[in-house]
This record gives C-alpha cells, structure tokens and sequence, in this order.
C-alpha cells in the first residue's frame, strides 16, 4: 500500500472515529443519525477506494485515444509505441499515471512523455534518456 493511500485511510478513519465519539454522547434520534453518518461515510469511502482504479484506468484509454491522432498529425511518417504507467501494480504508485509514454521507431532508446489535458490540450512534459539535448529528434 501506498503512503497517500494509507494517509487517506488515517484521514477517513479518524473521522469516522470522531463521529462515533460525539454520538456516542449524544442522546436518542441525534445518537442514531451519527453513527448514520459514520456508515455513511465509511461506505462512501469504500466505494470510492475501489472505484478509483478503474476511473483512472477509463482517464487514461481517453487520454491515449486523444494522443493517438495528435501524433500520427505531428509525425506523419514515424511508428511509435504508447506506453503507460502500470498503476496497479506494486512499484510504480509513486509515478503519476496520467503520464503516457511515446517511444520512436528512430529514438528506440528516448522515452517522451506526453499530458494530455484535452484534444487541443497535450504537452510533451519530459523525456528520458542519456542522449543531450541535441542529439533528440522529437523534443517539442
């Protein structure tokens, strides 16, 4: 588990303790609707904790199907492959997942990551590798 995840579940967690607190001293129908509130809150959360990975995931296939035809514009005559970040997996939580990975054909050995905020919206953010600057044949 990753330590925002297990920050947020601290977060949650205490709150959902604190309400359970003061309910617990309050009297009759103010009593019921905290520990409401508390379940409330819990299943919320819960819902959300198991739901965000596959809204990531959908975030993610819109943002690669909108950086598919910007780059067959920009380089027409390139092959590439996409790559993203394997979020699920252990090991990768630290990298944001929204970063999608370009490699060219001709620079097999220069990773290009691309944002995508919307079709008219897409930046090249950084690249990795051990080339300079210069010796780079799609740096935007």
């Amino acid at each position: 588990m990753h330590p925002t995840e297990i920050i947020e579940l601290m977060i949650v967690g205490v709150i959902i303790v604190s309400i359970l607190i003061i309910a617990f001293f309050l009297k009759g129908r103010w009593r019921k609707t905290g520990w409401s509130l508390a379940l409330v809150i819990l299943v919320a959360y819960s819902i959300f904790f198991g739901a965000r990975p596959f809204w990531i995931d959908s975030q993610i296939d819109k943002k690669v199907q909108l950086l598919r035809p910007y780059l067959e514009e920009r380089y027409p005559d390139e092959e590439w492959t996409i790559s993203t970040v394997p979020h699920r997996k252990d090991g990768f939580k630290h990298r944001n997942p929204y970063y999608i990975g370009v490699v060219f054909e001709s620079e097999p050995d220069v990773t290009y990551d691309y944002w995508v905020e919307s079709k008219d919206n897409i930046y090249q953010i950084s690249f990795l590798t051990n080339k300079s600057l210069e010796e780079l044949e799609h740096v935007e």
